[in-house]
């Protein structure tokens, strides 16, 4: 059983690939940004992290997305629509949450096949 941390920091890791399953959680850059452009800024960061580890959102398996406002819902599922893989969307769920920075509208946590 090999588990390879990327980028390990004291507190926390970047991703983490166990079994040729990478687990990785996603927070937008601009934050300055409303939810439509927070949730497509998060998915460009999950894009960029597969791709560093072989792997492309055609292979994600779950995703999970923590929403700050659920009136933002409708602007979070235009971005994801206009991202996600034809044919390949994975299981999603979406939770109304409370995020740790008060400027996150949107925060998403992937499973993914390397």
């Amino acid at each position: 059983m090999t588990i390879e941390r990327i980028d390990p920091e004291h507190r926390m890791s970047e991703a983490v690939i166990h079994n040729d399953t990478i687990y990785y959680t996603s927070v937008p850059e601009n934050l300055d940004s409303d939810a439509e452009a927070q949730t497509a800024d998060a998915l460009a960061v999950i894009d960029n992290l597969l791709i560093r580890l072989g792997s492309d959102k055609s292979k994600i398996l779950d995703a999970t997305i923590f929403l700050v406002d659920k009136a933002d819902f409708a602007a979070m599922n235009r971005a994801w629509d206009a991202w996600v893989s034809p044919g390949n969307a994975p299981v999603r769920c979406t939770v109304q949450a409370q995020l740790m920075n008060p400027k996150y509208r949107v925060e998403i946590k992937i499973i993914a096949a390397k």
